[in-house]
């Protein structure tokens, strides 16, 4: 029998009050700085180490260090927006633009703004920005029409998956300009410039450290690794999972279309805390240290009350999306082989 939707909202609140009783929605400062200071040296200490190599082949190793460090900066950037850093917003938002804007080139606010519409509708096919039909094809009923280059993409999506991610910086990248340039982005003029002198920074040490030819072999190595990585650490966590018609409370909505990820703290250190994923939607503004430890509690509280849980490990979340856009794509074939009927 399915609860009423009061009886869901209650259910909620009595999940809320043990994990507040238990102190896991305390802000954590002394883990916050020792991460935040390590990936600030990692993000200073591999520049440095650019400048240091000079000219050289064997920058393509920093490439892909770098790759990673801008990846932990935007995982930064993530629990900034969530504000599991800071108490109040001023700083967390100053910070946020800081490490997306200025250092690894992606608006803060055009994604944070993204990013919430997701929390609040994830995997709903018309309010979710993360499965709407742009490159790839999440619901079946998106791929009709699509031909030409779109169509082949949508075909073979399952197999695109992963090449297509070496794109994703790019795409970032275009997506805040667009933003920023329509205006409809908070502090448009302070995001700006910050972009501004990422890329002028960016491009200038490239330009002058590097030969021309090592200078473009570095950027595609590094946008293109650092898209992949990006990527996947956002792909095992809905992809694959129902789709909701938007009628359910918010508890339901969170735990059915969220997975997990198994794994120790290496999974825990290269997902960002977002291989929690259940944890995470339910309680976005959850220190990242404390997910973990609330796992245990909401994966019980969710089998006492007849919800699944999904968990998976890495390798197998990724089968599961891949199996989906497969599935996806199989069912729109036949509508996107018929030619459309030309109209007298």
């Amino acid at each position: 029998m399915t609860p009423s939707r009061t009886t869901a909202g209650s259910d909620f609140a009595v999940l809320a009050r043990r994990i507040s009783g238990e102190g896991l929605m305390q802000r954590r400062p002394a883990y916050y700085v020792a991460r935040l200071s390590v990936v600030t040296l990692m993000f200073l200490g591999g520049w440095t180490a650019f400048f240091l190599i000079g000219s050289s082949w064997w920058q393509l190793v920093t490439a892909v260090f770098l790759a990673v460090t801008f990846t932990q900066v935007a995982l930064v950037a993530h629990d900034l927006a969530h504000r599991q850093v800071f108490r109040t917003k001023r700083p967390g938002e100053f910070a946020g633009r800081i490490a997306g804007n200025l250092a690894v080139g992606m608006s803060y606010g055009w994604w944070m703004d993204k990013h919430t519409r997701h929390h609040n509708n994830p995997n709903h096919d018309d309010l979710d920005p993360d499965v709407a039909p742009e490159v790839l094809i999440w619901a079946t009923n998106s791929a009709l029409g699509r031909r030409g280059l779109k169509g082949f993409i949508t075909r073979h999506q399952a197999a695109l998956f992963f090449p297509l991610l070496t794109l994703l910086a790019a795409d970032l990248k275009v997506s805040s300009i667009k933003v920023l340039r329509n205006g409809t982005v908070k502090r448009r003029g302070l995001e700006s410039t910050l972009l501004v002198l990422h890329a002028v920074g960016y491009l200038a040490a490239l330009l002058i450290v590097l030969s021309p030819l090592q200078a473009i072999a570095f950027l595609l190595v590094h946008q293109a690794l650092f898209g992949v990585y990006l990527g996947m650490t956002f792909a095992p966590n809905h992809k694959g999972m129902p789709h909701p018609t938007g009628d359910e409370d918010y508890l339901r909505k969170q735990v059915l279309t969220s997975r997990n990820v198994r794994g120790g703290w290496l999974t825990d250190l290269a997902l960002g805390g977002l291989n929690y994923q259940i944890e995470h939607h339910l309680f976005p503004s959850m220190p990242r240290p404390s997910l973990r430890r609330s796992q245990p509690m909401i994966q019980e509280f969710c089998q006492q009350h007849g919800l699944p849980y999904c968990q998976a490990s890495l390798a197998d979340s990724y089968a599961q999306a891949l199996r989906h856009l497969n599935t996806t794509a199989t069912a729109a074939r036949p509508a996107m082989a018929t030619p459309p009927v030309a109209r007298p």
